[in-house]
């Protein structure tokens, strides 16, 4: 028998008086993986994630969180589970290491478990050298890391992440990213909600693409890309007076060449690697001078926009309607 997922959605149904915002969602969470859940603002998401994690009851359907039913056992699937919101939760006039304090002592560990374990994760999340400070000193990068730190408190099995990285600098998100791989090194299963293409692309083994309260695919994200079209060969010519006989070169490898308007680049729809070589084969015996060189494959982008029609990052707002009187953690439904 094939182990249990650590995570399932069963046919997932969230409305709001007349607003479908989730419908029909369902997707399984193998153990130790990274799930995505990946569509614009007002996709579904974060109902999704309500749902999954007990904030919000599904209209329909149901879900499994470590092997427990989401409305059959509650308190179970919140044993068994953490959750970052796009807000941080912590107090932000405590200092860090009291926010573990709190919160492990409210979970039930003794001082001592509280204070070694607070002072692991303090490391953990490079948040050592600012442990004493207040929090509303923190950057908004170290506030995520306090946030995702007492999540893990308890030491869940499953952990959702909510947009964890919105607002965060390039760098800032970069950091979280590292800390987020090496939860799942350490056994740990992510669900998270992304609205950005790049974090999907890092984090995920797989993806679930969700537009309008329903899934339009899912996949790893190369399945996924491989849906988009095929890859292609990208040349970028050093003199621009060579582009009528790169053109002619890469004709004699592909039926269908395409040279961009006022620029030094041609592409051709390739089958692999293979062709990039055969391509630069020619181009050195011909001596004709490339800058560039190399295979484009489609991105998450590209997968989005022909799913969907328009791009994965979406307006500001939220299009799922009213907000329902139990879900007031964020103070608003998605």
């Amino acid at each position: 028998m094939s182990e249990q997922p650590a995570v399932e959605a069963v046919d997932l149904v969230k409305r709001f008086g007349a607003t479908v915002a989730v419908d029909g969602v369902s997707f399984s969470v193998p153990r130790g993986t990274v799930l995505g859940l990946l569509g614009p603002n007002g996709a579904g998401k974060t109902t999704t994630v309500r749902m999954l994690t007990t904030l919000s009851p599904p209209t329909s359907g149901t879900g499994r969180v470590a092997g427990h039913d989401i409305r059959t056992e509650p308190g179970a699937v919140r044993r068994a589970m953490g959750l970052t919101g796009q807000a941080a939760t912590v107090d932000e006039l405590l200092t860090g290491r009291e926010n573990l304090w709190l919160v492990g002592r409210l979970s039930g560990l003794g001082r001592r478990a509280v204070r070694s374990l607070g002072d692991d994760l303090l490391e953990r999340f490079s948040l050592a050298d600012a442990a004493d400070r207040v929090v509303k000193t923190y950057s908004g990068g170290m506030r995520r890391r306090l946030d995702l730190a007492v999540s893990l408190v308890a030491a869940p099995s499953v952990l959702f992440l909510d947009e964890p990285t919105t607002g965060l600098d390039p760098r800032s998100r970069n950091d979280l990213w590292d800390v987020l791989r090496g939860l799942v090194r350490d056994g740990t299963t992510l669900l998270l909600t992304t609205q950005y293409l790049e974090e999907a692309d890092q984090l995920c083994d797989d993806i679930v693409v969700i537009d309008h309260g329903k899934v339009l695919a899912s996949g790893t994200p190369t399945q996924l890309k491989d849906q988009a079209g095929r890859a292609s060969v990208v040349v970028t010519v050093s003199d621009p007076a060579s582009l009528g006989e790169a053109e002619l070169l890469m004709r004699e490898c592909f039926s269908d060449v395409y040279v961009e308007p006022g620029a030094r680049r041609l592409t051709a729809q390739a089958r692999g690697l293979a062709d990039v070589a055969r391509v630069g084969q020619l181009l050195v015996e011909r001596d004709v001078g490339v800058d560039d060189l190399g295979l484009a494959r489609p991105s998450l982008d590209d997968v989005f926009l022909t799913l969907t029609g328009h791009r994965a990052e979406g307006p500001a707002g939220d299009a799922t309607g009213p907000v329902d009187p139990d879900d007031e953690l964020e103070g608003a439904a998605r």
